[in-house]
């Protein structure tokens, strides 16, 4: 996987990596992949799905490798987000980050899968977007996986990244959305809740789309660019295995998925922040879910309720990696230099290479156990009981490598 500072430039499974990003529209008729900064903007649906797609491809020499931070406007997201000053902080974040490339194929050939490839839909935490998450991503697609990282954004817009934007008809212009803080007078549980909703419901569009991709909908690249969708029905993604995952915000979009998605086998909640979920919708919660926790950011309040869930099914299971951050999970802690970490506290102790191993193995083996995969992820079935180096069950809130 690597060692030293900068993304895992070799995952841990077999497959070449390849990588397109995708607008997918509600009424699931059509679909534009998004142009590069080099093509002007062509008019898509302010509701359309947005996304970046990890897939197992084949390998092509000379792939471009696409940008971490696709454009200038997400560090002065970052920046706002963070309550510093884009002035200064957003150049400075262009200049320390702007110019990183993920190490995967850009429109890479889909290599072609006669059984399917499982499907993963991921939601990313507040503040965030698609592209932050790309190392865990790209680790799991490296395993045989499809994973579409989602940029919320659906209307009525629920503000939840630190900025994305659309298109509107208007041809030539974008309107960029920016991140929201709860409105002064407003409770933050309402105006989450709200939030919470909205992106769960985005997750299962997302997987309507595919359905309907699959299905042999036609789904046109208005672009005309080389990657095309509609491979995903003819080489393969299997409908019947699909999780939704999620970081922090992202963690309890995953759990609430599942209530809302019949067609999520299973979720995977990366130091999932609770506070925004009702108590009613605990009982409802079908199917189980893999609590990943860090272990400086979890409140005895929130463990509470990932217990509510563990207590009605014994395939949930809550384990928490010593050592580590909240932004352990992000690919924050694989670019830290003093300016970062001052600016998103992205590392803990614990080597971040390690903690991503962790992570993924874990993930791996749920994911073999509730979507009944044919591998070999069983081997790592102990970190599911927080047994392992760095790994304990639950949240041990008196013990710490901090």
């Amino acid at each position: 996987m690597g060692t030293g500072t900068g993304f895992p430039t070799q995952q841990d499974g077999c497959s070449q990596l390849g990588f397109a990003r995708a607008e997918l529209t509600e009424d699931m008729a059509a679909a534009a992949l998004c142009c590069p900064q080099s093509v002007p903007p062509v008019p898509f649906l302010p509701q359309g799905i947005f996304l970046r797609l990890f897939y197992p491809c084949l390998h092509r020499a000379g792939a471009e490798q696409p940008l971490w931070i696709p454009r200038y406007e997400y560090c002065a997201g970052l920046a706002d987000f963070a309550l510093r000053s884009r002035r200064w902080c957003a150049p400075l974040l262009s200049v320390a980050i702007g110019s990183c490339r993920v190490p995967v194929s850009w429109k890479g050939p889909f290599k072609p899968c006669s059984s399917g490839y499982p499907l993963i839909i991921f939601s990313h935490g507040l503040g965030a977007f698609r592209t932050l998450y790309s190392s865990v991503c790209s680790e799991l697609a490296s395993w045989g996986f499809v994973v579409a990282a989602l940029e919320h954004r659906w209307v009525p817009r629920d503000h939840s990244a630190s900025v994305t934007y659309f298109c509107p008809a208007e041809a030539g212009r974008e309107e960029w959305i920016p991140y929201q803080r709860v409105p002064q007078g407003q409770k933050e549980f309402y105006f989450r809740n709200k939030q919470v909703h909205q992106r769960a419901e985005e997750c299962v569009r997302a997987l309507q789309l595919f359905k309907d991709i699959s299905s042999g909908k036609s789904v046109p690249n208005v672009l005309h660019q080389d990657f095309d969708l509609s491979v995903l029905k003819v080489s393969g993604i299997d409908l019947t295995k699909v999780a939704v995952m999620g970081h922090s915000f992202g963690g309890v979009t995953a759990v609430l998925a599942l209530v809302k998605e019949p067609g999520f086998s299973c979720a995977v909640a990366l130091d999932a922040w609770m506070f925004p979920l009702e108590n009613s919708l605990y009982p409802e919660v079908p199917k189980p879910v893999l609590f990943i926790n860090t272990e400086k950011f979890q409140t005895p309040e929130s463990v509470a309720k990932m217990k509510r869930l563990s207590s009605r099914n014994s395939q949930t299971k809550i384990i928490t990696i010593l050592g580590s951050v909240h932004q352990s999970q992000t690919d924050f802690t694989f670019l830290t230099g003093k300016l970062i970490n001052r600016i998103f506290s992205a590392r803990g102790t614990l080597d971040p290479y390690k903690g991503l191993d962790i992570t993924s193995r874990a993930a791996l083996a749920f994911l073999q156990r509730h979507l009944h995969l044919q591998e070999d992820f069983d081997q790592w079935d102990q970190l599911l009981e927080g047994i392992g180096e760095s790994v304990v069950p639950e949240a041990p809130f008196c013990r710490s490598n901090l």
